[in-house]
């Protein structure tokens, strides 16, 4: 058994399922605060990346410049999307809503694939040197020790927007009761386009992430899906859950990979793994491990 191999696949596995937990936290941001549930979130990955690689690539801009760029245009896309596509729905079947998301889903896969086209492309060295050492004895990409300064970053702010801020605590509001919120002052209609607005923002940073380990494909929007199980795992309306559920879903992939090459089965087990244990999830609590227990299935 190579211990340094499982060894480097868990720590991956766990920045990986950092990551995974971002993603999750903004499934979790839309639907705490309007009860929807996005099924475009990998397309908001998607997107994000392009749009980084088309700045760093057509204007030869710095990358942080490029970041900042494009974490400005996903606010201002998210914003616009809640406010021209899913406001006029408001009132509407929850079940209605949902299809509109896999409809903008579709969409966004197409528009993508018309623009950029369908070969993977690279995004331009960020770092000089691509891996660092950890221990002496395990490489770990650079844009991985980024990732997850930037995932903690994101956490933290998550959890003091959500306890402190006024906005936060008016999305908390709102997803507890919308017209008691809205009798106390909150705007409902603010509160959702924000929602929105930091939910693609913050896929972005994971969509970026993933394209310069990758390289930016179509192939970037099926994480949106990998991290489904995340969500349910961690509990849909469960900040908290959304990390922890990325990290056991990172882990779970982490030590898939390692019994699928150990055992030579070439079955790609970590591809299915999460499923499965959305399945599991899903008959013995689907509410997740930190969910609310009357959230509404759908």
């Amino acid at each position: 058994m190579d211990f340094f191999f499982l060894l480097q696949l868990l720590i991956v596995g766990t920045i990986v399922g950092t990551l995974y937990g971002v993603v999750a936290m903004s499934f979790v941001l839309i639907y705490k605060a309007s009860h929807v549930v996005n099924f475009a979130q990998g397309e908001f990955l998607l997107i994000g990346a392009w749009v980084c690689w088309w700045f760093l690539t057509e204007f030869q801009l710095p990358f942080v410049f490029g970041f900042l760029f494009t974490l400005v245009f996903m606010m201002i896309f998210g914003m616009l999307l809640q406010v021209l596509v899913l406001r006029p729905m408001i009132g509407e079947p929850v079940i209605s809503v949902i299809m509109v998301t896999i409809g903008l889903s579709l969409f966004f896969q197409a528009l993508m694939k018309w623009i950029f086209g369908t070969t993977a492309e690279p995004f331009p060295p960020i770092f000089e040197s691509r891996y660092v050492e950890l221990f002496g004895i395990i490489n770990i990409q650079s844009v991985y020790i980024m990732s997850i300064v930037v995932s903690g970053l994101i956490m933290l702010s998550f959890a003091w927007f959500f306890k402190y801020s006024r906005t936060g605590l008016a999305m908390r509001a709102t997803a507890f009761d919308q017209q008691a919120a809205q009798s106390m002052g909150v705007s409902v209609k603010q509160v959702f386009a924000m929602a929105w607005a930091i939910s693609a923002m913050v896929s972005a940073v994971a969509g970026v992430v993933m394209g310069v380990v990758n390289g930016v494909s179509h192939a970037l929007a099926f994480i949106g899906i990998k991290v489904f199980p995340a969500v349910i795992l961690g509990g849909l309306d469960s900040v908290v859950g959304a990390v922890i559920g990325g990290l056991i879903i990172g882990l779970l992939e982490a030590v898939s990979q390692f019994i699928d090459v150990e055992l030579g089965l070439g079955m790609n087990l970590y591809q299915v793994a999460p499923f499965y244990a959305l399945i599991i999830i899903l008959m013995f609590k689907p509410y997740g491990l930190f969910g609310t227990r009357d959230i509404e299935r759908i």
